[in-house]
């Protein structure tokens, strides 16, 4: 485990609200012995690293790697694509079109500010870049009473909910809530095939492997008129 995330538990503790007993409690050691963990003395085991990524809501890949994202703001950005109007007429988006804008939301940032928007790290799979954490945002969106999943024909729908549209999103900066805005406006009229193609065929899908972490670094070689 890289001496970078021993560096950044204590603050990603904090901000859940959770003590270090509770945390150690969790993983089944001392209150002692993860202390030895905060401070770089201890390393956790697979099983160790895999239910704390489980506590802090991130993905394994990000706690070994040090990079903790803004969960939180993901989350608002899943609301804040669900607002826009534009995208659907009864507000209501299939589950992997959603997962797609978020994607191009967060590259795209890359691409004009060299950071992701969220920090989320997204994964090459089969129906293309997604977040491990993704299928458990929509899980904490839903248990929050924020957004509903409607099935339809074997499609996942996800709509948010009265109301929550009344709640402020407080994460997210103007310039980001524009970018998200640009893209939204842009793929309205769009099918979900549609967006799957045109990520699929972006550089920094097409070069990494099934199962792999995708730099965003690669982004910045696409077409400019390629990006979202």
């Amino acid at each position: 485990m890289s001496q970078k995330l021993h560096k950044s538990l204590r603050n990603l503790r904090e901000k859940r609200n959770i003590t270090q007993k509770e945390i150690a409690q969790k993983l089944g050691m001392s209150r002692p012995s993860y202390i030895s963990v905060e401070k770089g003395k201890k390393e956790l085991s697979l099983s160790e690293a895999q239910k704390i990524a489980n506590i802090f809501g991130i993905g394994l890949e990000d706690l070994k790697t040090g990079t903790i994202p803004n969960f939180d703001k993901y989350k608002e950005m899943i609301l804040l694509f669900l607002r826009f109007s534009e995208l659907n007429s009864d507000g209501k988006l299939p589950k992997t079109k959603l997962a797609k804008l978020l994607y191009l939301a967060d590259f795209s940032w890359f691409y004009e500010n060299m950071q992701s928007m969220s920090g989320m790290q997204y994964r090459h799979i089969k129906y293309g870049p997604v977040p491990d954490s993704y299928f458990r945002a929509l899980d904490e969106l839903e248990e929050e009473g924020r957004i509903e999943r409607d099935n339809k024909e074997e499609v996942i729908l996800i709509s948010e909910n009265e109301s929550s549209k009344k709640l402020e999103l407080k994460e997210l900066a103007k310039a980001e809530i524009n970018l998200i805005h640009k893209i939204a406006k842009k793929w309205k009229n769009k099918k979900t095939n549609e967006i799957v193609n045109f990520t699929h065929n972006q550089l920094p899908y097409k070069v990494c492997l099934e199962g792999e972490i995708i730099p965003y670094e690669l982004i910045i070689q696409e077409d400019p008129n390629h990006v979202y």
